[in-house]
């Protein structure tokens, strides 16, 4: 969906001449979503390799897409960087110590609540034992299985690469 903006005539004094008009007809479910904005989440998660392998996590059931497959990871808080946000989420929701390396791939994804802008990081274990402090489920996944699992919208196109390049 178009980014709106409002654009005014001004008189010589400064003063809108007229408010804005719609070029055409809009219904009243146009009007109620025209100025609708949807929140920009800046989120990372981490590509863990085994092998021939790569670590998933299933969303508990009660938050939003739940149930849905992931990688680990969460959202950005005020002050810290991608990597240390992504070993922060690490520990708290696997509790294993992560080194982060490379970007693995970026994007932007549009869900009907909000815009997720999605950094996936190439990540290593480095110490502790997967522990389930936060997911419903973890499973160490090849390509060809892939399509056995439900994946957040959001991991479509990264999960095409993966294929593309394990």
């Amino acid at each position: 969906e178009p980014i709106r903006c409002l654009s005014f005539n001004l008189e010589s004094d400064n003063k809108p001449v007229k408010s804005l008009k719609p070029r055409k007809r809009r219904t009243k479910q146009t009007y109620k979503n025209f100025w609708k904005v949807k929140l920009l989440v800046q989120v990372v998660a981490a590509l863990i390799r085994k092998g021939n392998t790569f670590l998933i996590c299933q969303r508990p059931a009660h938050k939003t897409r739940g149930l849905l497959w992931e990688f680990v990871g969460g959202k950005i808080e005020p002050g810290e960087t991608k990597q240390e946000a992504l070993i922060r989420e690490c520990r708290e929701e696997l509790d294993v110590e992560i080194s982060v390396s490379d970007v693995f791939m970026q994007l932007v994804h549009e869900y009907p609540d909000m815009m997720v802008e999605l950094t996936l990081f190439n990540a290593e274990i480095e110490s502790g034992t997967i522990r389930l402090l936060e997911h419903n489920d973890v499973r160490w996944i090849r390509t060809d299985e892939i399509e056995n699992y439900d994946f957040c919208p959001a991991d479509k196109d990264i999960l095409k690469k993966i294929k593309e390049e394990f």
